[in-house]
């Protein structure tokens, strides 16, 4: 991976959306020395990352330097009303973007900044995202992929590894229907998905792996995540019978 002289930025998510992939530090640190050697930003989306919420169940550190932009939120902290936005960058991008955010938010919300403001200066949202937040969402996501392995058993499926985040990036290869047709059909049975084709954006060539997944959360209560992956295989399943019944009859 190189950058080209027409690229004015790069940017990551760590953890990423949809796949729940995280980047290593080695690959961090690769993308950073990219960005450097061509004189452009690197932007780090960590809304779900470090240092907090936290939400990754790999061993990696935090990365900053003076050429990276780190974008955090309070939202995935247990404030998602106030989903305040944090920029960590160099003190001359600050300064600009503080005479943005005062013209284009004139009445910002700053509630969110005012109840966690303590927490941040103690250390206490370090302890919490730690000891509470990402050992909560880490037995949900262990919980999730075992309740895909056992109502997908009799289903061709795949599962990203999950990394981190609130998602679950599934596979469904030879899936008789578009993941679009999918979600129409779950979303009349109450169960909201999100269709995988649209994470794509810019691929111009063909590639039906980008219509057979799905991104799912797995942020819900766990009766609901259960009863959710049982109607998701169900459908699934009424989509390979439609496909046999119609080809026998053709």
């Amino acid at each position: 991976l190189d950058a080209s002289d027409d690229i004015g930025a790069l940017c990551v998510s760590r953890p990423t959306n949809p796949t729940a992939n995280v980047l290593t530090d080695s690959e961090i640190q690769r993308l950073a020395a990219i960005a450097e050697t061509h004189q452009i930003p690197f932007i780090i989306d960590g809304a779900y990352g470090l240092p907090f919420p936290g939400i990754i169940y790999r061993d990696v550190t935090p990365f900053w330097n003076d050429n990276t932009i780190v974008v955090l939120s309070l939202s995935k902290i247990g404030a998602p009303g106030t989903r305040t936005g944090i920029v960590v960058a160099n003190e001359q991008l600050i300064d600009a973007l503080t005479c943005v955010n005062a013209v284009a938010t004139l009445a910002s919300c700053d509630f969110g900044s005012i109840v966690l403001q303590n927490s941040v200066v103690n250390g206490e949202i370090l302890r919490l995202s730690k000891e509470l937040v990402r050992p909560y969402y880490e037995s949900a996501a262990t919980h999730a992929t075992h309740v895909i392995d056992h109502e997908f058993r009799d289903i061709r499926h795949k599962l990203h590894e999950v990394e981190g985040a609130f998602f679950v990036w599934l596979w469904l290869p030879g899936l008789p229907i578009t993941n679009l047709e999918l979600y129409h059909r779950l979303k009349q049975r109450g169960v909201i998905v999100v269709p995988g084709n649209y994470f794509f954006p810019g691929l111009q060539e063909k590639w039906e792996h980008k219509y057979e997944c799905l991104r799912l959360s797995y942020a819900q209560p766990r009766r609901k995540v259960e009863g959710g992956m049982k109607i998701i295989a169900e459908e699934v399943l009424r989509a390979y019978d439609e496909s046999s019944r119609q080809a026998v009859s053709v």
